[in-house]
């Protein structure tokens, strides 16, 4: 699975709005500064915060001293949330939908041999992600989903 440059973008950008809402005590943050920053285009983050406002996870204030803050507490904030909302899915399969039905990744639309091990993955991957808020990722507090054991040779 590959996450894309707007799921990157956006959890970057809503990590930098959760700190620096915090070391102002709650004042809005102007997307430009975000985007310095984080050197990612102001137009680009325009169009991700446009999608992150109407899912709900950012307030928009106009005027002077207007920007953004986030909707809920950082620790409420988590980072599946963000990626889904800027349109991106956390699936691992090559499979679609025709019509609204499902269909397999073959020329015939039937599903590979390998597609549960695939959708299991994107599972895993999706849990994991929305296990892990804003905060987590501030204070580097990411832990592994469960310790790899290494098969001794």
């Amino acid at each position: 699975m590959r996450l894309s440059t707007k799921g990157r973008y956006a959890v970057m950008a809503m990590t930098d709005l959760a700190k620096r809402q915090d070391e102002s005590e709650g004042r809005a943050v102007a997307l430009a500064e975000i985007a310095g920053r984080q050197q990612i285009s102001l137009s680009y983050l325009e169009q991700l915060f446009a999608r992150l406002r109407r899912k709900g996870l950012v307030i928009s204030a106009r005027g002077p001293g207007g920007g953004y803050r986030l909707a809920k507490a950082s620790t409420e904030t988590f980072i599946s949330d963000i990626v889904l909302a800027v349109d991106e899915p956390l699936r691992a399969t090559r499979c679609g939908f025709t019509k609204g039905q499902p269909r397999g990744c073959m020329a015939g639309g039937e599903r590979c041999m390998t597609h549960g091990l695939w959708e299991e993955m994107g599972r895993q991957i999706h849990g994991y992600l929305a296990s892990v808020s804003v905060a987590d990722v501030l204070k580097g507090e990411l832990r592994p989903a469960r310790p790899l054991e290494i098969a001794a040779e």
